[in-house]
């Protein structure tokens, strides 16, 4: 049987029975979990679609809905391929929003 490997090294993880693609995105769940019981955050959305032009979309790893009513676009990269970047700015030319990475 071959291992399989994504292409940047991530290794898929579950948190609370969710399949993240890296460990890093499974640890910023985690996070907000915990921001949660602090307050600061309401609650979160996961793989949220943009559509783009040419019958292409764009996924945000996170969307979150904080406590002061302020809304944050969260991608969580280890590596920025050309086609993210590409994606990042037609998505935030297109629509009222920042996408923020970490």
């Amino acid at each position: 049987m071959t291992n399989l490997r994504h292409k940047f090294n991530a290794k898929p993880t579950d948190y609370q029975g969710v399949r993240y693609s890296s460990k890093k995105e499974a640890r910023y769940a985690m996070e907000l979990d915990l921001r949660i019981k602090d307050g600061e955050v309401l609650f979160y959305l996961r793989q949220v679609p943009f559509d783009l032009p040419g019958n292409t979309k764009y996924r945000a790893d996170f969307m979150e809905f904080l406590s002061n009513g302020e809304v944050r676009i969260i991608d969580v990269k280890g590596y920025k391929t050309p086609e993210y970047k590409t994606k990042k700015r037609q998505v935030e030319a297109l629509y009222p929003v920042k996408i923020e990475e970490c």
